[in-house]
């Protein structure tokens, strides 16, 4: 019979012959292998009788080689295990030369990590991050097809630029040494593919609500794109989203859904992977100890993650969010490196502020100034003069900041006709996402869940490329 190390390591194979397979950690005094087969950051330990096997199958179990052991599972006399498989064959499925791989057993920079990752699978590390993403994945699936939404595939590759921010990767055929012109001397791009420009997603919001207004509640999970050039430990050119969107909902209702989905999958995660949780919750405490004191979270990762789940979320306008930074110590005392004022497009050292300082929670914001936010935001009715706002909303967590940003969306046609045409826009090829508004318009609110950053939030992860197994990111598209 062959099983996973997870399941053996229970206690319930006992005294029954059994095989294994897996990958050695440690191959002590040529008689303990500890191996590992990636279902738990838990080693079995093997043990093995060297004087029954060959001198030169020895010399073969080294780190990373792939090993099937077969054997019967006891209760173990040693310390550090409760169970070990006493092996009566060991058969070399791969071999790995010891002297030239390059995790040996000791601790790695992550930097170093990233430079590897077609290796970093195999650390514990990163097999806890990766053990949780997968439950955060299906979580997030079962949250929303729980509550009857249907899951809509959306175009990967895009005519529009849903964000209107112009940071996008263009997809083309043509021949980049030769690039056929117009009169104009413009690239002409009806002899392309598409015969238009066309680029990667940067998110599938606008074609989700054309199907809201069809089957009224839908979400995507998809790959989005962004030719952003930002080398920090926030940004990726290529990451996952989520993107709900549901007819008759406003911005409260869309707060109370995304509160709900934030609580549900990270409840979903701690109680299907506990052993993983607790690895990073210790990873995360050691990692603290290394900075000053006054830059030390106050909560470890298990606390701040029940913190969460324990909490309702509080909820403020950007107005008030501003207000609070104008008043705070660390505004007063210019430790800010960015200017605060009404209007500003908050950094992210003022979202902590809010999250980790003042209310020591997550934050919902809402109604943001309408000139920093995309054109399809339902513009607010009673607005102060030179304070126009919109039903934006903002969820910032501890830790990472903005988490999730989402709005009622504008389903006044006028409105929303005028508000493109300010921002330049094109109505004309934009009129499939006009039509929702000529026929059978309604209110109706979404969101969008970078999923990495909610990896980052449940591992504890300081830099979001170590939430995604191969990270793209600028002057970076290795693997």
């Amino acid at each position: 019979m062959k099983h996973e190390i997870a399941t053996l390591l229970k206690g319930n194979h006992l005294n029954i012959e059994i095989t294994v397979r897996g990958w050695v950690r440690t191959f002590r005094n040529n008689q303990f292998i500890a191996l590992n087969d990636g279902s738990t950051n838990h080693n079995l330990q093997v043990v093995v009788d060297f004087n029954q096997l060959d001198e030169s199958l020895l010399k073969r179990i080294t780190t990373s080689a792939c090993i099937a052991a077969t054997g019967t599972l006891v209760q173990s006399q040693g310390k550090g295990q409760s169970v070990e498989l006493v092996a009566t064959s060991i058969d070399i499925l791969g071999d790995s030369d010891a002297e030239k791989y390059p995790l040996q057993p000791k601790k790695h920079s992550l930097e170093f990590l990233r430079d590897i990752a077609h290796l970093r699978f195999r650390t514990n590390t990163f097999a806890s991050i990766n053990r949780l993403r997968n439950a955060l994945i299906f979580g997030v699936h079962q949250f929303f097809q729980d509550q009857n939404f249907l899951n809509i595939h959306t175009p990967i590759i895009s005519a529009s630029d849903a964000e209107g921010a112009g940071e996008m990767f263009r997809v083309t055929t043509l021949d980049l040494d030769n690039l056929p012109k117009n009169e104009q001397g413009e690239i002409n791009f009806n002899e392309d593919f598409f015969g238009r420009s066309a680029n990667l997603t940067v998110s599938g919001q606008l074609e989700a609500e054309l199907a809201a207004m069809a089957f009224t509640k839908v979400y995507t999970f998809g790959p989005t794109f962004r030719a952003e050039n930002s080398n920090t430990a926030r940004h990726l050119a290529e990451f996952w989203m989520i993107e709900p969107e549901v007819a008759f909902n406003d911005l409260k209702d869309n707060a109370d859904l995304a509160e709900a989905m934030l609580k549900y999958v990270i409840r979903y995660a701690m109680e299907k992977h506990p052993d993983d949780i607790d690895f990073l919750d210790a990873r995360l405490a050691e990692e603290e100890k290394q900075k000053p004191v006054n830059e030390r979270a106050e909560l470890g990762l298990k606390a701040k993650l029940q913190f969460v789940l324990d909490h309702q979320f509080e909820r403020i306008t950007y107005t008030e969010a501003i207000e609070i930074l104008l008043q705070s110590p660390a505004y007063k005392k210019k430790k800010f490196k960015y200017e605060v004022s009404w209007g500003i497009d908050m950094q992210s050292e003022h979202e902590r502020y809010l999250v980790e300082k003042h209310f020591k929670k997550p934050v919902i914001v809402t109604d943001y100034p309408k000139n920093i936010k995309a054109f399809y935001m339902r513009q607010n009715d009673f607005c102060e003069p030179g304070r126009e706002t919109v039903a934006a909303m903002d969820i910032l967590a501890p830790g990472i900041g903005e988490i999730i940003g989402g709005s009622q969306r504008e389903e006044r046609l006028e409105k929303l006709e005028q508000r493109m045409i300010e921002m330049h826009i094109p109505t004309k090829e934009m009129f499939w996402y006009l039509d929702t508004r000529r026929f059978g318009t309604c209110k109706h609110a979404g969101f969008g869940l970078g999923f990495e950053r909610l990896v980052q939030f449940v591992t504890g992860m300081g830099n979001i490329r170590d939430v995604i197994p191969f990270p793209r990111t600028p002057k970076n598209c290795e693997f």
